[in-house]
């Protein structure tokens, strides 16, 4: 690179700072938006099998460390990191007696074997490394690279991978390498007794089911098929696995074709398998599983598995040796997000909004039979219950305290810090109409001031997501979340849609036809919230703007490509800007051409002549996600039709950066930009 490319490319990463008007810190303002970015938000919430222990990592001002707490007593900190330096901790686990505690710092926890990030200042990739803390006292050390440690039953030995390899850490000396496996490994787990471990064997087209003998080397493979085994479990004694194997339905497929997915078990000692069980064509016909482990074998010799027959995501049971019908743990109208069993595998505990369709509480039921009891109340949302020894813990979250783990009993018992957003207020629930009579959920965060007041449409990616009544579990949306707030205290109304393509709302709603590359239904959610806010009394219709990221994004674009009339501004996040990409080879070429047609009619390029609003493009170009060229591309494109647009670009970036600084300057930029157009 020449120095004037280096010189453009400065410009771009920090023109915005210096052409936009001072941020309100630098008028003597509070800067109210960085005040709320500092939150601490805990994640990665996990507890000791056999004690009353937990850990989770808190993120502060985007610096990383990991707490650890024992019922009762205060929570205290097992790392010293202090600098908002973009390298992560993920994989927080602890050894069955809560005395000693593994963690990954560096790589990235989403692509754990892909290609090392460094979105910070280092020179070179920080190493992504396992580390170990004796929780009795003493620094954590390095014994390996790599990721997903797994203690063994005595928690005396710790197994991990790294790019296919299994490693062994035995406490005598450095890691060693067990096993070199041809794809990449995940679930890495021990069996009961301790002498076997049970993995994923990811590959390019499928995945196996792999099951090593630590101590002979000797590597099985349970069953191997032409789709994708997920899932493993141990029975209670360890001599029996379960798994799911599903294929993904063929282009063009029938809503009610299939079956596309079954139920497995094999004998440990023998490698002998049989399909327990298959799902029948129609309603969960297709696989789709919550956001944690989908697969539990309890003390009753019962499989838990998710499954959509009733149109919504619900835990079945189904006898481990029989198989026959399965039952329904959770009948209703709701979704649930993520199960678990109790420690004696004789319950279910799960979190779902069966009260409200906005919000998630965790519930138990036993698996002998009984009515469901609710754990959680109040008006908050709880997430990824976890137990450490017989002790249940959240991830809560609500409308003014960002995610804290916190110990159900009564009362939520807070496990470490909770904090305040001062002057936030919950939104409010709405629920709207897009004009093909497709009912919509939203937030709607009201915005202070009278008379009539500029609102924007947010729009949250995936599209497997659900926006909440308050703070989200995930940091990225709660730095959403934070903006949103800022945006209404600033005045502005701002509706979050929850668009049709997202979950919580069942499998229909979910899989709603013509959407994404099939015809981008969604948008019709999009363009129904802007009309909605637009028709309200307090609102000006002349300045309504939109932001968004990733699919969210895509959808800020084609808002402004295909209603720039409606939609005065837009804030393009990693968005995807031409949604073409090959098709299968299983269809005629005439087919692969309409495909291909409808992908292209699907995208905001193929209406870019009609964009007339600006739009803020904001892009890491390290983005494992959506890749960095679609930014580059749809630049080009609004360059040469003379579109007004900025870019605000950040290099060695992943797609939900990794620092902090660069989340404050991207939603600083957002507010400069947005009040350009809609208050100028």
């Amino acid at each position: 690179m020449d120095w004037r490319a280096g010189f453009r490319l400065f410009l771009v990463v920090f023109g915005l700072a210096f052409s936009a008007p001072a941020s309100p810190a630098l008028q003597g303002e509070r800067d109210t938006l960085a005040e709320m970015l500092v939150l601490p938000l805990a994640s990665g919430l996990t507890g000791a099998k056999d004690a009353p222990r937990f850990a989770w990592v808190e993120t502060a001002a985007g610096v990383r460390n990991v707490w650890f707490a024992e019922r009762g007593q205060p929570a205290r900190q097992v790392t010293s990191y202090r600098e908002d330096d973009g390298v992560p901790l993920y994989d927080v686990t602890l050894s069955s007696d809560g005395k000693r505690l593994a963690f990954v710092r560096g790589g990235d926890g989403e692509f754990p074997d892909e290609d090392l990030p460094n979105a910070g200042p280092a020179a070179t990739p920080p190493p992504q490394q396992i580390f170990m803390a004796a929780l009795n006292g003493g620094a954590p050390v390095s014994i390996g690279e790599g990721h997903s440690p797994s203690f063994a039953p005595t928690g005396d030995r710790l197994a991990f991978t790294r790019e296919g390899d299994i490693w062994l850490w035995d406490g005598r000396g450095p890691a060693r390498k067990i096993a070199s496996i041809a794809g990449e490994v995940g679930r890495l787990q021990w069996s009961p007794d301790g002498s076997r471990l049970l993995f994923i064997d990811l590959r390019a087209t499928h995945s196996f089911i792999g099951l090593l003998q630590v101590a002979e080397g000797r590597l099985t493979y349970l069953e191997p098929g032409l789709g994708y085994s997920i899932e493993p479990t141990f029975s209670p004694d360890g001599s029996r696995v379960a798994f799911i194997r599903y294929f993904d339905p063929p282009a063009g497929a029938a809503p009610d074709s299939g079956p596309y997915w079954s139920l497995h078990v094999a004998d440990v000692s023998t490698g002998a398998a049989r399909h327990l069980w298959i799902a029948p064509r129609g309603a969960g016909g297709r696989y789709m599983g919550t956001r944690s482990r989908n697969l539990f074998w309890s003390a009753t010799n019962e499989i838990i598995f998710p499954w959509e027959h009733s149109g919504w995501l619900h835990p079945y049971a189904i006898d481990a040796a029989q198989g026959g019908t399965p039952r329904e743990l959770t009948p209703g109208n709701f979704e649930v997000e993520t199960f678990l069993l109790s420690p004696d595998k004789r319950s279910l505990i799960y979190a779902a909004n069966a009260d409200d369709l906005n919000r998630r509480h965790v519930w138990q039921r036993p698996l002998a039979g009984g009515g469901a009891v609710r754990l959680t109340s109040g008006e908050g949302t709880a997430s990824y219950p976890s137990f450490a020894g017989n002790a249940l813990a959240i991830i809560a979250t609500d409308a003014v305290r960002p995610a804290y783990p916190a110990v159900v009993g009564r009362t939520l018992t807070p496990l470490g810090r909770v904090v305040t957003a001062g002057g936030f207020t919950a939104p409010e629930s709405v629920r709207f109409q897009a004009e093909d009579g497709v009912e919509v959920h939203g937030q709607l965060f009201r915005g202070k001031g009278s008379g009539k007041r500029p609102a924007i449409v947010y729009v949250h990616g995936g599209p497997r997501r659900q926006m909440l009544s308050g703070f989200h579990p995930s940091g990225y949306y709660s730095n959403a979340y934070i903006t949103n707030q800022h945006l209404a205290a600033q005045g502005y109304d701002v509706l979050s849609v929850n668009y049709r393509s997202g979950t919580g709302y069942g499998q229909a709603f979910r899989d709603a036809p013509g959407a994404g590359r099939e015809g981008a239904a969604e948008y019709r959610d999009i363009l129904a919230a802007g009309r909605w806010l637009a028709a309200r009394s307090d609102v000006d219709p002349q300045r309504i703007g939109i932001w968004g990221g990733s699919w969210g994004g895509y959808l800020t674009a084609l808002a402004l490509a295909r209603d720039s009339d409606l939609f005065k501004v837009g804030v393009d996040f990693h968005g995807v800007h031409t949604l073409l990409r090959p098709v299968p080879d299983s269809l005629s070429p005439d087919a692969q051409a309409a495909a291909r047609q409808l992908q292209w009619q699907s995208s905001p390029m193929a209406s870019i002549d009609q964009w007339r609003s600006p739009v803020l493009l904001i892009h890491g170009d390290d983005d494992q996600n959506v890749a960095f060229s679609q930014s580059v591309l749809l630049a080009r494109e609004l360059a040469a039709r003379r579109i007004p647009f900025e870019e605000l670009v950040f290099p060695n970036e992943r797609h939900g950066f990794l620092r902090h600084a660069n989340w404050l300057e991207s939603l600083r930029a957002t507010e400069r930009f947005l009040n350009a157009t809609l208050r100028p």
